[in-house]
């Protein structure tokens, strides 16, 4: 295990000035043309309000349990969310997607670890206990928490829930978006959005 966290440690020091991609997060997208801040607040009753640092058992280091979402009230005319989890400061040309969520039910102000659990028996649907569905990040799961690189510094972590005043053709994406297909089927349907931001980092110690 030393060994492994030796050469873990070593390449975070060669990527240490690889972060920052925050430009490239999602709601930077063309889609948020007309909403370049956020309108309205995300938080977790979990973890703090948006900037905490999660806690282990929020993370791949411990359990990696989703951290409860909460936002303000449904806004007027919303017809579904989405939720994108992204991590900007991955050693990566672009931010790393944790989860991708859709099709979230309008009356939705709160998501928590149970609503991510697959609906038994509707894997091709891959539709959650929510009401809503998954797209493709970058482990191939419904959901991966936190796990920066090892001496890499804090990273950021963006849960954004967007608001649509349309809902999502689904028939014309694939079984699995990808973050990608998300973003050109929101074009022209984004209400507003907002954020809550965790923060983690791995030391060797």
């Amino acid at each position: 295990m030393a060994i492994l966290n030796c050469v873990e440690a070593s390449l975070s020091w060669l990527l240490a000035n690889q972060k920052g991609r925050h430009a490239n997060l999602f709601t930077k997208g063309p889609a948020f043309v007309d909403f370049p801040e956020p309108t309205f607040v995300v938080d977790s009753p979990d973890c703090g309000p948006s900037g905490s640092y999660m806690k282990p058992q929020y993370t791949q280091v411990g359990e990696d349990r989703f951290p409860e979402l909460t936002w303000s009230a449904p806004l007027v005319g919303v017809k579904e969310y989405i939720i994108v989890i992204e991590d900007p400061d991955a050693p990566l040309p672009k931010p790393a997607t944790h989860a991708l969520f859709y099709s979230i039910p309008a009356q939705t102000s709160r998501v928590t670890a149970v609503d991510i659990k697959p609906v038994l028996g509707s894997e091709k649907e891959r539709k959650l206990n929510g009401g809503f569905k998954y797209g493709k990040n970058v482990r191939g799961t419904i959901y991966g928490g936190p796990r920066p690189l090892l001496n890499h510094g804090p990273h950021d972590y963006y849960y954004q829930v967007v608001a649509l005043k349309e809902s999502i053709d689904i028939a014309k994406m694939s079984a699995t978006p990808t973050k990608s297909e998300l973003a050109a089927a929101i074009s022209g349907k984004v209400a507003g959005w907002g954020a809550w931001i965790g923060k983690f980092e791995r030391k060797w110690e």
